[in-house]
């Protein structure tokens, strides 16, 4: 039997309602994304309301957040004690990486200075310590070994070649260098026109600088210069003392606090 198609049972076709404009989930994305932005808009404005260290603080820990970790937190509550620990903090840290990295330097330096035979003499006469204002190199007087002819300012040979030698190993760090001159109580008998120990003292200072800068230092990298005559005197119990007649030289900090 042939069927002529009207026996088919019947096709029902359902209309799903679908809800469009307001009714639908677009508005929740667009919306996240203006409460995102407005408060990306709330952070900046605070932040440009801040000091410059507090703007500083939030930059380094977008930069490094995992080393802020909890510290970020104290930033953004506005706890000032909070934020003055945390710039203290850094501070210290710069200050210990960069006494660190001055006392390599000193280190090397007197390597290499007791290991030169033209040094052999003087290298006991070096000292290095660390002072308020920085890393102090000083080269002192001995009995036996003058580093200026004596009541001048001439340096000896083996002197210029030293200070020489360390202005060549200061002209690798971008720290400014200031440079005292100091005498011994005794009384500058051979003046004229009242020519006295700061007269000489300051004059022995600007005699190191010259040999300091005779190489490779800059001279844009001195910072001071310096004549104390007995003012500074390194053992007071003795006023006489050779050790009070010396050349201090002084790398200073980079940063502002001492």
């Amino acid at each position: 039997m042939i069927s002529d198609g009207n026996d088919l049972p019947p096709r029902i076709i359902k209309k799903v309602k679908k809800h469009g404009g307001a009714h639908g989930g677009a508005w929740k994305v667009a919306y996240a994304d203006f409460v995102t932005a407005m408060m990306a808009l709330f952070i900046v404005l605070w932040v440009m309301s801040q000091s410059e260290k507090v703007q500083k603080m939030v930059a380094n820990y977008f930069k490094n957040p995992i080393g802020f970790s909890n510290k970020g937190k104290d930033i953004l509550s506005g706890d000032s004690k909070s934020i003055i620990k945390i710039e203290n903090n850094s501070i210290q840290d710069a200050r210990a990486t960069e006494m660190k990295i001055l006392k390599e330097m000193g280190d090397k330096l007197m390597g290499e200075i007791s290991a030169n035979p033209a040094f052999k003499n003087i290298s006991g006469q070096i000292k290095i310590e660390f002072v308020k204002e920085g890393l102090k190199i000083e080269i002192i007087d001995s009995a036996r070994n003058l580093f200026f002819e004596i009541g001048t300012a001439k340096l000896t040979k083996e002197a210029f070649m030293l200070l020489q030698k360390i202005g060549d190993e200061l002209s690798t760090l971008p720290n400014k260098i200031i440079i005292e001159g100091h005498t011994d109580s005794r009384p500058y008998v051979n003046g004229k026109d009242g020519y006295n120990n700061f007269d000489l003292s300051a004059d022995r200072a600007n005699s190191a600088r010259r040999a300091l800068t005779s190489d490779k230092l800059n001279e844009g990298q001195i910072d001071q210069v310096r004549g104390y005559a007995d003012r500074r005197l390194r053992d007071k119990a003795d006023p006489f003392s050779f050790v009070n007649r010396r050349i201090s030289i002084i790398v200073k900090y980079l940063d502002k606090s001492q």
